[in-house]
């Protein structure tokens, strides 16, 4: 099975690349842009990635997205109804889903005649950080732990692996944020 794993439309976008739980390339965008925390499509990721792996978009099995704006809904709500939101980050966050649900069409753009087939999969943030360390590691178990500024309005999450899987035992929502303090 082969999967690309992107980070889109978020600071430090990039890509990665696992053939059959093996890590065969990874990436950030601005090793090619030459913009520090470049936060777009990551198309050149991508393109090395496939390259790397001896692949075309067609290889590949599964696209995963470190986003998924259902994620923690209810929360998000809530957090509206309780706080006057800021009306510039509403639109800034609007913008980005946007641009994040045009990835298919970002990605038949940037990889001309080269058509993908299989499953996009949008992934919540903190779920995509810790599978990305525990499902490439060398451990059949491990405790996994993410903490960073937010992603789908939470800022930390941790849980444990087992063989394949991967639970999420508890976090830490937004506002509150060790990555925003640090």
């Amino acid at each position: 099975m082969i999967i690309l794993g992107l980070n889109a439309f978020h600071a430090d976008s990039s890509a990665a690349l696992i053939r059959d739980g093996v890590l065969v390339a990874a990436v950030e965008e601005e090793r090619f842009r030459r913009v520090k925390h470049w936060a777009g499509f990551p198309s050149q990721s991508i393109a090395y990635c496939l390259r790397e792996a001896k692949l075309s978009l067609k290889d590949v099995d599964h696209i995963a997205v470190n986003q998924d704006s259902r994620a923690n809904l209810l929360r998000k709500i809530g957090y509206l109804l309780t706080h006057r939101p800021n009306t510039a980050l509403v639109f800034d966050r609007m913008r980005n889903r946007r641009k994040r649900e045009s990835i298919p069409d970002l990605l038949a753009k940037a990889m001309p005649g080269q058509r993908f087939v299989g499953a996009f999969h949008n992934i919540e943030h903190h779920f995509a950080h810790l599978s990305s360390a525990f499902h490439v590691s060398p451990f059949d178990d491990a405790i996994v732990v993410s903490v960073d500024g937010f992603g789908d309005f939470s800022s930390a999450a941790w849980g444990a692996g087992q063989g394949s899987a991967l639970s999420v035992d508890s976090r830490v929502y937004y506002p509150h944020s060790l990555g925003i303090f640090y």
